[in-house]
């Protein structure tokens, strides 16, 4: 027989598959518990492996190993990646040499920017520089290496040094996982940070562009931290989580509609 606290924490579990984030006060709301009982039932099921803590609630635990593959990528919430790359492709001015990490949303971002003049554009994305290459106008620059397919990009020490030979204005950054706890973005390997990290060093703003789900999800390798970039373009399935970090990084954050 289950007690009832096994039964009311086996309740929070199955709420959290179902929602992205539950914040505590809504948590307590729902199971007619206090806070007091919430913060225990939470820090008890962290310690089980079953959820993270985060400020002012949590999320479920959801490791990113190894990235999905880029055909599963590029199909999944296109509404708010195309969304996120409205906002992102508003940032960039007429004259502006741009960075654009490989990913799906940035390839979004891609799309609009391909229809542009006047800028310089660098990626290791392979989709990316076929979208640039589209359009007319603009100057094209496409990073060469070693080729992964899971992201269809290039990376490694020869796609470092080919990097750090250019002087960004910005940098259009994708992310395995945000995480707001620990205040650091993250990718799934070692070799893939390395490779942002260089972008990173080159551009003087860093835009991030990162759908709700990569605030869910944990990552092995940290490339930079919240505060080290200049904003972080979400969708609206973020906002309630975004709404519970402190106000420092707070302003951070741009919700796009």
């Amino acid at each position: 027989m289950l007690t009832i606290a096994q039964e009311r924490q086996a309740r929070i579990a199955e709420l959290l598959r179902e929602e992205q984030f539950l914040a505590i006060n809504t948590l307590a709301e729902r199971l007619g518990i206090s806070l007091a009982t919430a913060r225990r039932d939470l820090d008890e099921l962290e310690q089980a492996g079953v959820l993270r803590r985060t400020h002012g609630g949590a999320v479920s635990v959801n490791q990113v190993g190894q990235d999905t593959t880029h055909a599963a990528r590029s199909v999944s919430r296109q509404a708010e990646k195309a969304a996120i790359a409205a906002v992102a492709a508003g940032m960039i001015a007429e004259g502006d040499a741009v960075f654009l990490d490989a990913g799906t949303t940035a390839l979004e971002v891609a799309k609009i920017l391909s229809g542009r003049k006047g800028l310089t554009l660098i990626s290791n994305g392979l989709d990316i520089i076929a979208e640039l290459s589209r359009g007319d106008g603009n100057g094209i620059y496409s990073v060469g290496g070693e080729f992964t397919d899971t992201n269809r990009s290039y990376r490694g020490p020869l796609a470092e040094n080919f990097v750090r030979q250019f002087n960004a204005d910005k940098l259009i950054l994708n992310a395995s996982s945000i995480d707001l706890d620990r205040g650091t973005i993250c990718t799934s390997n070692p070799v893939n940070a390395s490779i942002q990290k260089a972008m990173i060093e080159v551009s003087r703003r860093v835009i991030v562009v990162a759908d709700h789900s990569k605030f869910t999800k944990s990552s092995l390798s940290v490339t930079t931290r919240i505060e080290d970039v200049g904003v972080i373009i979400t969708d609206v399935g973020a906002k309630s989580i975004v709404d519970t970090v402190p106000e420092k990084l707070r302003r951070k954050f741009v919700i796009a509609n």
